[in-house]
């Protein structure tokens, strides 16, 4: 029986790896298409409401809405989605096949029915099981789909790191939706309940920023270069193509899981958002106007090709400049390295105040990332550098907001909660938001793209929340005169010392100790 079974699976084995030999299909067999044309956008509803407002600022200037509240991040997608007239261009690393991820879906091929070019594309690492669903939107004849760096095999992930790594490794990591290339949403948000407190499991606290003006058409542009590179293919030539009783399969799971009441429930606690109330009532969004640059790495980077000037990492210098005075940073997935630390460290010599917010270990979500901050913690503290981790909570609406320390799960709340929002401040004058976690992974693997918004509102914004909102919901870091890290936190009428990372079993901090050790930053 033994035999049969290892025979199996040799089987198997060897018919994927031959698959995989098969490789990817030739860069030529795909269409060409461009962002719609700045002055064809102008003409739809989207566009005509925006004009006035444009008008109002001087040239060059873009308006900015911060999204921190889960719904309405869903709210602003879902509301662009349906008001679309001509063109949606969507790019995301993940998108999860639930209830949230499904509504989008969906609501992208209706408005393909409505005559909208959508075009789609998507990171592979993580769509195995949108297969499916992927395939048959393919199919309309509005709406094409592109994976970056796909998998030949589409049965095993694994396999595709084994017959080239290199490639796998790198990761499409941009965010962003933009309608009739006049509104665009970019930030940390992938598509997914928890991103959006869709459900009653864990949920990502994020930021997100709705933008009009000038900055839309450098995101759209952006979105064309990754549309042709060599990094993308063509879902045809990827997923099978589907039958018609495979099809139909699909289509009813599909509906299945977007007609129900928890759904029906969710829609509506979404139309309840400040946001959705003040579109309706007409008031628009109070919006901050500020000059911006658009930051993204070349999509060769997908391939190893890029080089320095091409990189997110050289366009955020040469935006931001030199503090002078301040940074705040805020990273989930924060591994300085050796070169990180020594160049913040230099910073705070040279009398820059820091302020540095990432996830507890607690909280996080990848404790091996931990791994890869942890070790660094003790040398920033005695640079004078101020740590913060943020704590596992439940109905964290904003970034900042005192937490709820009730552990139960509200009714469309999670049981925990996780930082997942990239952004830093610099001087009070400058603000980055975006996809771009301070990490290797970041810096030289994955693909990026942000904001840097010349604005003293909204780097005051993050300023503040520092000062008067993260030491409430946060563990502030702190190094003994032994030398040991203690963590201070803050409750109504008392703060409490921890000793070791709160609320964290003996087990996981061991672990987290021995990874430390590893010399694996680099993939992180």
């Amino acid at each position: 029986m033994m035999r049969v079974v290892l025979a199996t699976i040799a089987a198997t084995l060897t018919a994927a790896m031959l698959s995989a030999c098969a490789g990817l299909p030739p860069p030529e067999a795909r269409t060409l298409s461009s962002a719609l044309p700045v002055t064809e956008g102008e003409t739809t509803t989207l566009g005509r409401a925006i004009a006035p407002l444009l008008a109002e600022q001087p040239n060059g200037q873009s308006g900015f809405r911060t999204l921190p509240e889960a719904r309405e991040a869903f709210a602003v997608r879902y509301l662009m989605i349906e008001n679309a007239e001509k063109t949606l261009d969507v790019q995301y690393y993940i998108w999860r096949r639930d209830k949230t991820g499904m509504l989008l879906l969906y609501a992208l091929r209706d408005a393909a029915d409505r005559g909208v070019r959508v075009r789609l594309l998507l990171d592979d690492l993580n769509t195995g099981r949108l297969d499916g669903d992927l395939a048959a939107l393919a199919e309309h004849p509005n709406i094409e789909i592109r994976l970056f760096n796909p998998f030949p095999v589409r049965a095993s992930r694994t396999l595709g790191f084994i017959q080239d790594f290199n490639r796998a490794n790198r990761r499409m990591h941009n965010k962003s939706m933009t309608a009739d290339n006049q509104a665009t949403i970019i930030g940390g948000r992938n598509i997914g309940d928890q991103y959006f407190a869709a459900g009653n499991g864990f949920l990502f606290n994020d930021l997100d920023v709705l933008a009009i003006g000038p900055v839309v058409n450098e995101v759209s542009e952006q979105f064309d270069a990754y549309w042709a590179s060599l990094s993308t293919y063509p879902v045809e030539g990827i997923i099978p193509e589907l039958d018609d009783a495979a099809r139909l399969v699909i289509d009813q799971r599909a509906h299945a899981r977007i007609q129900n009441d928890r759904v029906e429930d969710y829609l509506h606690t979404v139309s309840d958002t400040p946001f959705v109330h003040e579109l309706l009532t007409g008031s628009g969004p109070q919006w901050t106007w500020a000059e911006a640059r658009m930051v993204s790495d070349s999509p060769t980077k997908g391939l190893g090709l890029a080089n320095g000037e091409e990189l997110i990492t050289h366009e955020l210098q040469e935006a931001i400049g030199q503090p002078e005075f301040r940074v705040d940073l805020i990273s989930p997935y924060f591994v300085p390295t050796r070169a990180g630390v020594d160049g913040l460290v230099a910073l705070a010599e040279q009398g820059v105040e820091i302020m540095i917010l990432t996830n507890s270990l607690e909280a996080t979500d990848v404790a091996l990332v931990h791994a890869g901050y942890a070790k660094w913690r003790k040398e920033l503290l005695e640079a004078g550098i101020r740590i913060f981790e943020t704590k596992a909570m439940v109905g964290v609406r904003e970034l900042g907001d005192e937490p709820e320390r009730d552990r139960s799960p509200g009714r469309f709340g999670s049981g925990a909660s996780s930082l997942h929002a990239k952004t830093f401040s610099v001087d009070r004058k400058r603000v980055f938001i975006g996809s771009f976690n301070f990490d290797p992974r970041s810096a030289s693997l994955n693909t990026e793209l942000g904001f840097v918004i010349e604005s003293r509102e909204l780097a005051e914004e993050i300023d503040n929340a520092f000062l008067d909102r993260i030491p409430w919901r946060a563990y502030e870091v702190r190094l003994a005169s032994s030398g040991r890290l203690y963590w201070l936190e803050r409750r109504e009428g008392h703060i409490q010392r921890h000793d070791i990372d709160p609320n964290t079993t003996r087990l996981k901090r061991t672990a987290v100790r021995i990874l430390s050790f590893l010399p694996i930053d680099w993939l992180l």
